[in-house]
């Protein structure tokens, strides 16, 4: 059934001049599956989590906060170098109302009224609490139409579809497509490679140390999806796949050992918001990657990595934690297959990739310090 949402819409200050965009009554389908019948473009949204700006940025570059009336606060906290370029050209987020999380139960609905949105946009994730929660209930009551995108859960499935949702909600279609085509094709320069070249005896061993360093316990990974399903795609051979049942989990040392994995790849970033001069590895635009090779060195030492050919060899690798939750994965991918298959990949260019992203279609510029080797010498 669809969710319907019915919508007043007043105009005061007449005075001062009054403008109604054109609109048009659609029914979408979100990434939850749920119908939702509202008028598009919507003008007024709230981010149900402000990484939500990655794709925002993408269909919306020249002021991707234009219809951005709240959002949670957890972009500053964990990508505050993002963050930071973000907010030295649109300033005008940072007085943006911030929200709890829905899985947190701390999102205020009668904040999120006063704001008068057309739509809240909620991660998929978040869905069970949201329900729990009643909150999907409340806002319905107050006609605000909540729109599930997902790309974090399942991002090689869902972020397309998400793109594509967004770009109907915005009114930003041609954007949404444009970017896509860029997407797939990107994907397809290592696709094509790995199916044609890589057989199954022929995928190095890899295991991903999700967040490694963030805490003093080992260790965090990936299941079959998100980062477990890059380094399929990228040619490697995920050693949690048949370990981790779902997306996320952990792995004990012993398991690592025992796996003995050709390549180590860690995710990482800027966290000292959560966890101040922590052993995380910093990676992400505008990275001192001397000091982040430093720190990746430093996870060799654990008792997980003892003896393993991953740090015999030096295939012991750091890359952007965030490519976990946007849609710029597939340059994940591009720079993962360099490490495991450097010879089919010699004339791949991750970098040259990650920058026509940036020029094509985001607000800020390109930095480089995504991601980090002890390889490179």
């Amino acid at each position: 059934m669809p969710y319907p949402v019915t919508r007043i819409l007043t105009c005061a200050g007449l005075a001062l001049g009054c403008a109604i965009a054109q609109a048009d009554e659609v029914t979408l389908t979100d990434i939850a599956g749920r119908e939702i019948t509202l008028e598009v473009p919507v003008e007024r949204v709230i981010l149900g989590e402000g990484r939500q700006v990655y794709l925002l940025g993408a269909l919306q570059p020249e002021d991707p906060f234009n219809r951005v009336v709240g959002w949670r606060e957890d972009f500053s906290q964990a990508d505050p170098d993002n963050y930071a370029r973000y907010a030295a050209k649109f300033p005008e987020l940072e007085a943006l109302p911030t929200f709890g999380g829905f899985k947190e139960g701390t999102f205020d609905v009668e904040q999120a009224a006063s704001l008068n949105p057309d739509v809240v946009l909620m991660n998929l994730e978040a869905k069970a609490a949201t329900e729990e929660a009643a909150y999907d209930q409340k806002l319905a009551e107050l006609g605000i139409a909540i729109v599930y995108v997902d790309f974090r859960e399942d991002p090689l499935r869902h972020t397309i579809p998400s793109m594509r949702l967004l770009g109907q909600l915005l009114g930003e279609e041609e954007d949404a497509e444009a970017f896509i085509e860029f997407s797939e094709a990107q994907m397809a320069r290592v696709i094509q490679v790995i199916e044609a070249e890589v057989g199954s005896n022929e995928r190095p061993s890899v295991f991903v140390d999700r967040a490694g360093g963030y805490t003093e316990d080992c260790c965090m990974s990936f299941g079959p999806g998100n980062f477990g399903e890059y380094v399929e795609i990228a040619g490697g051979d995920n050693i949690a796949k048949d370990i981790i049942p779902a997306t996320f989990g952990t792995l004990n040392p012993e398991h690592i050992i025992a796996a003995n994995p050709e390549h180590v790849v860690v995710t990482g970033g800027s966290w000292d918001a959560y966890v101040p001069g922590g052993g995380w590895v910093g990676v992400g635009p505008g990275a001192d990657l001397d000091a982040a090779r430093v720190k990746l060195q430093a996870l060799t030492e654990r008792t997980a990595m003892t003896g393993i050919d991953a740090v015999e060899n030096d295939n012991f690798h750091a890359i952007w934690h965030q490519f976990y939750n946007n849609p710029y994965y597939f340059v994940a991918i591009q720079q993962m297959a360099k490490w495991f298959h450097p010879e089919l990949f010699a004339d791949l260019d991750p970098e040259a990739t990650m920058k026509e992203l940036h020029e094509r279609f985001l607000p800020v510029d390109y930095e480089p310090g995504y991601w980090v080797s002890l390889n490179e010498r």
